[in-house]
């Protein structure tokens, strides 16, 4: 597969000199890659969080990487079982996806064998931050240089050429300038003048970037996530994201990964509608085994906004069990903001609208992207999502807002595939405001670093904010992992019990597990005849007859027996 992958991409002749190189990198890697757990099941949960996200005390000298270690491994044990650690390279900007070494650590946040030791204990997740590198990279700084290595390293092109059909995610120029040794040169900048895209149309790229992430798979690495990858491959004329080039580069990844560290697998980073987005399972699951549901975080805040589970629960009833080698990554919040564009064909544009002057009137902000007529649209609320479910205008007690945001995070957990959580959502965290004033960025708002000597005083105090939605977070993964009706290849249909409750039916075949999971969407109690018989796993004492009660926000998960 992996010739025919190339020929695909390079051409007949061009393939045929690449193929043995490839041979040559494979075999290299081949025996140095420690075989680790594949798969997935209930057991497994996923938590995102930057390397210095919680920092140990002024004068402690533990690096970040052991501080966030030592805190999940005491406090959280095995309630996750993935870490995706958030770019830990060296940088120059976008906390950490402007790289100038992916072959480095950073020496504020420690050293590769403190990554290594984190992956004695859970599955870690490394980004591939492989569709541009920083101005300051060793990439850029010899193309600058005249180096004949990295000649056509990057995408120069005239600063007149016509771009217009390109779709940008960012109100900034396509092409930047940049002094070198061959005078001034225009090069492809999807995402800014920081951040200069590579050039895959040359094989020395993708050779580089293959020894790269077999590389992280060396080092510990269960998952690689492709940020930004539907904007890998670039052909004038087009939109230049999700072209053919595009999948068939990312096929071949895997396949390389298959050969020599067939226990690592592929998380494609593709915020867009989701027609789009399941197209990078590939053909019957042979491209990247794990996708982001993004239309989740949206189409739950719509739907606690509004009391209205409706939209919600028409676009899960539409979720497809792509095989046993493909799942979802159902999440809320991430490191990025809220995406809109998910929701282009769900909500229509005064619900869109909505949302935006949510954002707003909750302390956030939002940002834009431009479009080929020139025009701006939404392309994500920047916000903390306990902020974003709850009106900080609102009089109500805290209870209550505690409800609403633990309704939004079982969801997640509900639905057909794996529970992603934000390190933020699991320690019950808020807006930044400080953040986004020492930065200037809209997206520092949810990413706060957290000391752990005051984080941990107040999760030793059960009536503080961080500490009931931590007991709660960790109370329901705990439970969530013993039942087999969550496993993510369990069947899944969505439930018609009005527009005010979303349910959803899992059923595990081999064990025979059934649960309803029912999520009362308002802040009224309900009182919903169709739930059926059985017992309520996070209520074991409820008579069965009660269960058909919903307080509000209320989440039952009700086995069938």
């Amino acid at each position: 597969m992996i010739s025919q992958r190339l020929e695909f991409v390079y051409g007949l002749e061009k393939s045929r000199e690449i193929l043995p190189r490839v041979a040559a990198l494979l075999e290299r890697y081949r025996g140095r890659i420690s075989p680790r757990i594949a798969g997935w099941s209930q057991k497994d949960a996923l938590l995102i969080s930057y390397a210095d996200s919680i920092l140990g005390g002024p004068d402690e000298k533990t690096p970040p990487l052991r501080t966030l270690h030592r805190f999940l491994k005491t406090h959280v044990g095995e309630a996750l079982s993935y870490v995706h650690l958030l770019p830990f390279f060296p940088f120059t900007s976008d906390d950490g996806f402007a790289v100038t070494d992916f072959r480095a650590v950073r020496d504020d946040l420690g050293t590769w064998d403190d990554v290594r030791e984190f992956a004695a204990d859970y599955r870690l997740v490394f980004d591939g931050v492989i569709n541009h590198v920083s101005s300051s990279s060793v990439y850029m700084k010899g193309y600058e240089s005249g180096d004949p290595k990295y000649k056509d390293f990057f995408i120069s092109l005239s600063p007149d050429t016509d771009t217009r059909s390109v779709l940008r995610t960012r109100n900034l120029p396509l092409l930047h300038d940049y002094r070198t040794a061959d005078g001034l040169k225009w090069l492809w900048t999807t995402f800014s003048r920081d951040q200069i895209d590579l050039n895959f149309w040359n094989p020395e790229v993708l050779l580089e970037i293959l020894d790269v992430l077999l590389g992280y798979a060396a080092n510990g690495a269960s998952m690689i996530r492709l940020d930004a990858i539907p904007y890998m491959w670039k052909e004038l004329g087009t939109s230049c994201a999700h072209l053919p080039q595009t999948h068939e580069l990312i096929k071949l990844i895997r396949d390389v990964l298959q050969a020599v560290a067939p226990h690592v697998s592929l998380l494609t980073e593709t915020n867009v509608p989701h027609r789009e987005n399941v197209t990078y399972f590939g053909d019957r699951g042979d491209e990247a085994q794990m996708i982001y549901n993004f239309a989740l975080a949206p189409l739950i805040l719509w739907s606690l906004v509004t009391g209205d589970a409706s939209v919600l629960s028409r676009w899960a009833a539409g979720i497809e069990w792509i095989g046993p080698g493909a799942t979802y990554l159902n999440i809320t919040a991430t490191h990025d903001g809220i995406g809109m564009r998910p929701t282009e064909g769900l909500l229509d544009e005064p619900a869109r609208a909505a949302l935006v002057q949510l954002a707003k009137d909750h302390g956030g902000d939002v940002t834009g992207k431009r479009n080929s007529d020139g025009t701006i649209s939404p392309y994500e609320l920047n916000l903390n999502y306990f902020d974003a479910v709850n009106d900080p205008r609102a009089n109500e007690s805290i209870e209550l807002q505690i409800q609403r945001f633990m309704v939004s995070q079982a969801v997640p957990m509900a639905l057909m595939g794996t529970p992603g959580i934000y390190i933020h959502s699991l320690l019950g965290s808020r807006n930044d405001y400080a953040g986004v004033k020492a930065t200037g960025r809209a997206r520092s708002i949810n990413r706060e670093q957290l000391a752990e000597e005051s984080l941990c005083r107040e999760l030793s105090q059960p009536q503080s904010l961080r500490a009931k939605i931590f007991n709660e977070m960790k109370r329901l993964l705990t439970l969530r992992a013993e039942q087999s009706a969550f496993h993510p290849d369990a069947t899944q249909e969505i439930l018609d019990y009005g527009r005010e409750v979303f349910a959803v039916r899992r059923h595990n075949r081999q064990t025979g597990q059934t649960i309803v999971a029912a999520h009362n969407m308002t802040a009224k109690p309900l009182h919903a005849t169709q739930l059926p018989d059985g017992r309520d796993l996070l209520a074991p004492d409820v008579n069965t007859i009660d269960v058909r009660t919903l307080a509000p926000y209320q989440i039952r998960w009700i086995e069938i027996t």
